[in-house]
């Protein structure tokens, strides 16, 4: 099925261990007018031609392509990035001052060129996300590309950008090997991962159950599943757990869970490691609780999609440790997560989850980075990046953000959160309580860990 593209125009608890910090509880156009002079076109030096440079920065505009899951199993989680993506650029053309917290070199627009976003559906497949991006640089010039959730798809679009030299965002990406084995110059990503959600919740899980739990793991059958798969096991196994030989291995989209559901019931296990991600882990989670399981065995998500906990429900999520990048409720002692929250729900009128988070944060810190460069070449933006160790940026969980050089993960702190009890909830949206925020920095695995080699910036 061919889908359009879209280009849019927008306006506008106690110590747990050093890494844990305790915490309380498809196609159409947009566009709003706003005025961009003849400095939004002034370069201060020339740079040789290198990718969409300079040619997709010729005129007023810059363009952004975002390969989104609109469709397919992470469609919920894909449609809340497109969400992030359209405030981040509304609030980046209408010069907010919010923007300067973290970017402070802001004023209106990216270098005064107003952010224009080109849109297509990745389908949650590779292939058409690859497709996507291609159109997106050769046909609109777009100087960055940014939109994941699949690993898979994450890792494919990577390869494109950096052969293209092109800047390309991963906004969801849970297998390590993004920025691991498969790391490339061009691949930045802000989000915490397998290793590092992994690192983080183990500790946790066994100081709420204990140190001899036997645990089986339910696997999604791509590289992000394999990763948490291999991550949590060896987490959890350092913490004295012991995990139960017969992994259960299904296809990215199943909809029936019921033969591997039987398997797990009769496995003696204590707990059940859920790594479903998106539609998988909703579809897994209701029919572990359909057949029993849940009746017999706790049930962990290390990587928890925000959007599970409502479509699942706190009668099944009470209980439920996972990690996410963000929860709203940190705005109310975090400064920049609250400007987050506020413009987000003035714009959509709904809290935000870490889809739109993670968008709306890597859009600013993208240009920042473009801001501290003083050009959109694209090797320059990379080093700019490179450099925000020294440029680190406030951050909505706590802390600050910045990128490691050496491999360009993240290191951004995270949520460890518990769904609560039905009885408990105040509204729609008190949905879990935070149990702790993960050390962004602490929880990276070593530099070199993963295989990471990086290719050249030209």
């Amino acid at each position: 099925m061919k889908h359009q593209d879209r280009r849019i125009e927008t306006p506008y608890s106690a110590k747990r261990r050093s890494f844990l910090k305790t915490s309380a509880g498809a196609a159409g156009a947009l566009a709003v007018p706003a005025f961009y002079g003849k400095a939004a076109l002034a370069q201060q030096k020339d740079y040789p031609k290198l990718g969409n440079y300079p040619d997709g920065v010729a005129g007023d505009t810059v363009t952004a392509g975002l390969t989104l899951d609109l469709t397919g199993p992470y469609s919920a989680e894909g449609n809340g990035q497109k969400r992030g993506f359209e405030l981040a650029a509304e609030l980046i053309n209408n010069g907010d001052p919010r923007v300067r917290k973290i970017s402070p070199l802001t004023k209106q627009g990216i270098l005064g060129k107003k952010l224009v976003l080109a849109i297509g559906d990745a389908e949650t497949k590779p292939n058409s996300a690859v497709q996507a991006a291609t159109r997106f640089i050769r046909q609109d010039k777009a100087m960055m590309i940014a939109g994941s959730v699949s690993s898979s798809v994450a890792i494919a679009l990577q390869n494109t950008c950096d052969r293209a030299k092109t800047l390309y965002f991963p906004i969801i990406s849970g297998s390590s090997d993004t920025t691991g084995k498969d790391c490339r110059r061009y691949g930045f990503r802000l989000c915490h991962h397998a290793y590092t959600a992994s690192k983080a919740i183990a500790p946790v899980l066994a100081e709420a159950y204990g140190k001899n739990m036997k645990a089986i793991h339910l696997v999604p059958d791509y590289n992000y599943g394999h990763s948490i798969h291999e991550f949590m096991k060896k987490f959890t196994e350092e913490q004295g757990w012991t995990t139960i030989d017969t992994p259960q291995i299904h296809p990215l989209g199943a909809t029936d869970y019921s033969a591997y559901m039987l398997n797990i019931a009769n496995s003696g296990a204590d707990i059940l490691i859920n790594h479903d991600y998106g539609a998988d882990a909703v579809n897994s989670a209701k029919q572990a609780h359909q057949f029993g399981v849940l009746k017999n065995m706790k049930m962990c998500v290390p990587y928890m999609p925000a959007y599970m906990l409502e479509e699942v429900g706190p009668e099944i999520m009470e209980g439920v440790y996972g990690t996410m990048v963000f929860w709203h409720a940190y705005s109310e002692q975090n400064e920049i997560a609250r400007d987050f929250v506020e413009a987000y729900q003035a714009k959509f009128g709904a809290k935000p989850r870490d889809p739109e988070h993670n968008a709306y944060m890597t859009t600013l810190l993208w240009a920042d980075a473009i801001e501290r460069a003083g050009t959109f070449h694209p090797a320059e933006v990379v080093k700019a990046l490179e450099d925000s160790i020294n440029h680190k940026r406030p951050y909505t969980m706590g802390g600050e953000a910045y990128f490691r050089a050496e491999d360009h993960d993240g290191a951004a702190n995270f949520t460890i959160v518990r769904g609560k009890k039905p009885s408990d909830i105040k509204d729609k949206d008190d949905l879990v309580d935070i149990v702790a925020i993960a050390d962004g920095v602490a929880t990276l695995p070593p530099v070199g860990y993963a295989g990471c080699k990086m290719t050249d910036y030209t």
